[in-house]
């Protein structure tokens, strides 16, 4: 019997799209945990804690606010899970994940008879996807165009898509919505936590869903956030849909929210550990002490300095979140944008390419909104660069440029 050596993970700068380090505050929440009784009165508590802080992240009033033990994955799963076989959607892919997004949606919209002519990628006729290329944000025009054209029961987005670094035209998808009478669903797991809005604001908007590696970094045990309206909640008691661990009511249940009302506590909750739960309240504290709109403010300011780094050393930027900066390396390192990620990662420096055609870097700064943290991921990249050939990176130039712009704050 071979018996495996302690498995030891190296430290290293998270730099890319998500995940990001996890706050040290976060990790002690999660190690500092004294009980593994998941009934246990400050586990419950905590957990209504969870989801009222949750409807503050999220601007809502809505009472089905919670979370989704898994990943940003499981969230989305629940969301789309209102979906039936035979319903008319129309969906918008402009990246990776909303592309998994819209394959999801195919899916829980397909029949049988579409699941028998191809079992892992069904097309059925009733779900339009529509594709925006990479680089280019979902505008209210295009959204107005295909929800005029196809009258969908529900319509799906990504407010902020990874996958290509691009924010979509939130306000222009709600709009739509109302227009046409759709019920309009959000893949805000790149925004939520980053982005300052409420989604009261957008009442066609019936369904969000994040994940818990971005915005929120409640790392290392997972929670993904969901957030329905009653409308949504209507619908689903009314059509049902086919799944039981993440079913958008019956799990509502263990976050204590029954029949639309909150109640006291949950009686009985999935077995959600202590260390779970404490280690996600925490990540929402530091959220919510940060405040939403200077946690927005923050990132758009610290994004801003590292698009210019780098546009000095020569890439092109064709991103435009504020978590997130996707690059064109030179022209004269055209083509290598994968080696140079692969020699940043084994460097412990964790940047990362695009992972779909065309191949470009995307260097992240989730939790890392501080001067140093800036400067390092600047002076690390300029070393990548020039490690491959780029002689006409002035590393100090560049780097005094960052040190001049914090000055200037």
């Amino acid at each position: 019997m071979t018996i495996f050596p302690p498995l030891v993970i190296p430290e290293t700068l998270a730099a890319g799209p998500g995940p990001g380090n996890t706050d040290p505050r976060v990790l002690a929440a999660y190690a500092n945990s004294g009980i593994a009784d998941h009934m246990h009165v400050d586990v419950v508590r905590g957990m209504q804690e969870v989801k009222l802080m949750l409807r503050l992240l999220f601007g809502t009033k809505n009472v089905h606010t919670y979370a989704i033990a898994g990943t940003g994955f499981s969230g989305l799963d629940c969301m789309l899970s209102a979906i039936r076989p035979g319903d008319s959607v129309v969906a918008f892919t402009n990246g990776t994940f909303s592309g998994i997004d819209c394959q999801t949606i195919r899916m829980k919209a397909a029949t049988p008879d579409d699941f028998a002519a191809d079992p892992l990628h069904p097309n059925p006729e009733n779900v339009h996807v529509i594709e925006v290329p990479h680089g280019t944000s979902v505008s209210g025009e295009m959204i107005d165009k295909a929800l005029g054209e196809h009258k969908p029961k529900w319509a799906f987005m990504a407010h902020w898509e990874t996958g290509s670094g691009r924010t979509n035209d939130i306000q222009g998808f709600n709009d739509a919505c109302e227009k046409h009478g759709a019920m309009g669903l959000v893949d805000a797991v790149s925004s939520l936590g980053i982005d300052n809005f409420n989604i009261d604001d957008f009442p066609a908007l019936v369904g969000w869903a994040s994940c818990p590696q971005k915005g929120v970094l409640g790392l290392p045990l997972t929670y993904a956030p969901v957030s329905f309206t009653d409308a949504y909640i209507e619908k689903v008691a009314k059509s049902g849909c086919s799944t039981y661990v993440n079913h958008p009511i019956l799990n509502a249940r263990h976050w204590g929210v029954v029949d639309g009302k909150d109640v006291e506590a949950p009686g009985y909750h999935q077995t959600h550990s202590c260390y779970a739960i404490a280690s996600f309240h925490e990540a929402l504290r530091i959220s919510l002490t940060h405040g939403r709109a200077e946690k927005a403010a923050d990132y758009a300011f610290h994004e801003s300095i590292l698009r210019e780094a780098v546009i000095a050393m020569g890439c092109k930027v064709t991103s435009n979140m504020t978590s997130l900066v996707v690059l064109n390396l030179p022209d004269a390192l055209s083509g290598r944008e994968k080696e140079l990620v692969q020699g940043c990662r084994e460097d412990g420096f964790a940047i990362w390419p695009t992972l779909s055609e065309p191949v470009q870097v995307r260097i992240g700064i989730l939790n890392q909104l501080s001067e140093d943290s800036i400067s390092e991921i600047v002076g690390r990249f300029a070393d990548a660069m020039v490690k491959m050939g780029a002689n006409d990176v002035d590393k100090g130039a560049i780097l005094k440029q960052v040190k001049a712009r914090f000055a200037a704050a």
